[in-house]
């Protein structure tokens, strides 16, 4: 207060209007203060909605859509009760993204989310839940949700122009009821449950949940628990399977073939487990320590006077990776092996489903000198003009073909055009699981180069393999002997040591 208006007043009151003017003052700052708070809280409340809201496609997030959803369901039953929630991911995502590029790859998430829009309606709940899965709720009664699954298949599926190219993403979609199936959360959960179900089955389709599937995936989450466990325990180890020349019937090669050696489940084929690895991220490091080995072995067995091509097994992630083949480059040049010595066998599936992609990684892995095989050949859609493309040496005819080639006509004709269309693109042929003899005789005067085969040898340990070499000169050995060229030159027939 002035010191005027102080002059003004009787002494007695001076006091009093003081304490005042100090009250006042103190009001007003709360005022201020509580103003600034209700400001900045308002601020943060709309930053967080737009932080919990996807930059890319402008859809609610997971966890604003989880939060959303759960006040939907709370109000639902004053509304009539009943709706579906369609838990939807696009297949084979990544691979748009490595084909095309991650610019497009984004268009395609948000011509995604437009499309979801015009399906679903202003009344429904939409979100992007993950890179490339969405959800959609909506309020439908239970005999109407067939119908809004077809639509979201059919619309989704449709052709989506990225960069140059027309991409048609394939769909795996779960579908959860409620009240049926329970709850917020756990509905958003059993509805990935079916779509993940979906995705088990190849994808490209949909999926209603039920308990089945949420035992299969907890086994599935069991089965991953426990890889990443072996993959530190040491419990994966490689086996190897010989493959012949047609011509001799002599070792020419081996196949690394990885195994899992369960504590409880004793030896586990990788068609059990592959599928999971690639799901759960766990491929790269398990392809790699393949590679690695594979490597290692092939240099202890040229020490041992040994020198034979070894083939692994290549999954499309690890095609797709360019890590993969630098760490390769560097395997080969650490075990100071010729590259040319080297196979990377590829499934046809695999190369033909982005086969720019693969075209690439097919040209760098030559130009390292690695060999291409081409796996399970005659079950995709190659053409010959497809693979015209691909830079790889040879092509392995699927077992499925050399199963009937002794008595099926049908199977007798793709052989043959298989054989053929190697020849003309200078491919050797390789044909895998021969059993009989009647068999081994049609391939070999059908002109296949290499056979493999339970006929000639079983999948084998690394020692076994020497053993097996080690009297390959010896008379008698028949099919079982190795070609004269696998032993180094200069080399006598291999003996075992004392260090192995």
């Amino acid at each position: 207060m002035s010191r005027g208006l102080r002059r003004g007043l009787p002494r007695f009151l001076e006091p009093i209007v003081t304490l005042m003017w100090v009250l006042l003052g103190v009001l007003l700052g709360a005022a201020l203060t509580l103003a600034l708070v209700t400001a900045v809280q308002g601020w943060w409340g709309r930053a967080r909605k737009r932080r919990l809201r996807d930059p890319l496609t402008g859809l609610p997030q997971s966890r604003r859509f989880e939060d959303d959803f759960a006040v939907a369901l709370e109000s639902l039953p004053r509304r009539g009760g009943e709706g579906c929630l369609l838990y939807i991911g696009l297949d084979g995502f990544r691979l748009v993204n490595d084909e095309h590029g991650k610019e497009n790859g984004d268009h395609l998430l948000v011509r995604t989310a437009e499309r979801l829009r015009q399906i679903a309606g202003k009344r429904a709940l939409i979100g992007r839940l993950a890179g490339d899965e969405f959800a959609v709720w909506s309020e439908i009664p239970a005999s109407q949700t067939d119908r809004l699954v077809k639509q979201v298949l059919e619309t989704l599926g449709e052709p989506v122009v990225v960069g140059d190219a027309s991409v048609r993403a394939g769909l795996s979609v779960g579908v959860a009821m409620s009240p049926e199936h329970g709850g917020s959360i756990r509905l958003i959960r059993r509805a990935q449950t079916a779509m993940r179900s979906v995705k088990r089955l190849g994808g490209n389709g949909h999926a209603f949940f039920d308990a089945v599937q949420e035992e299969e995936l907890r086994e599935e989450m069991t089965l991953a628990r426990e890889l990443r466990e072996a993959i530190k325990q040491h419990q994966l180890e490689l086996v190897y399977q010989p493959k012949m020349n047609a011509a001799t019937l002599q070792v020419t090669s081996v196949e690394a073939l990885l195994r899992w050696r369960h504590p409880t489940l004793g030896m586990v084929s990788p068609a059990r487990f592959i599928s999971v690895a690639e799901r759960y991220g766990l491929i790269d490091v398990i392809g790699d320590w393949v590679a690695d080995t594979a490597l290692a072995q092939a240099a202890h067995w040229r020490e041992l006077g040994l020198r034979m091509r070894v083939a692994i097994n290549v999954s499309g992630y690890q095609m797709r990776s360019d890590d993969f083949i630098a760490r390769l480059e560097k395997g080969l040049k650490t075990y100071r092996l010729r590259p040319e010595r080297f196979t990377c066998e590829i499934t046809e599936s695999v190369a033909m489903e982005h086969a720019s992609v693969t075209e690439r990684a097919f040209k760098r892995l030559g130009a390292l000198g690695v060999h291409v095989s081409i796996d399970d050949f005659g079950t995709g859609y190659s053409s010959l003009a497809a693979l015209r493309q691909l830079p790889a040496q040879e092509l392995k005819i699927d077992r499925a073909f050399v199963a009937d080639v002794a008595t099926s006509v049908e199977a007798q004709a793709i052989v043959r055009a298989v054989v053929e269309m190697a020849r003309v693109l200078q491919m050797k042929v390789v044909a895998e699981g021969v059993e009989t003899v009647a068999q081994r005789d049609q391939l070999v005067a059908m002109g296949c180069d290499e056979l493999q085969g339970y006929l000639f040898a079983k999948p084998m340990s690394a020692r076994a393999i020497e053993v097996l070499a080690s009297d390959a000169t010896a008379p008698g050995r028949g099919p079982e002997g190795f070609r004269p060229s696998i032993f180094v030159e200069s080399t006598a027939p291999m003996t075992l040591d004392a260090r192995h």
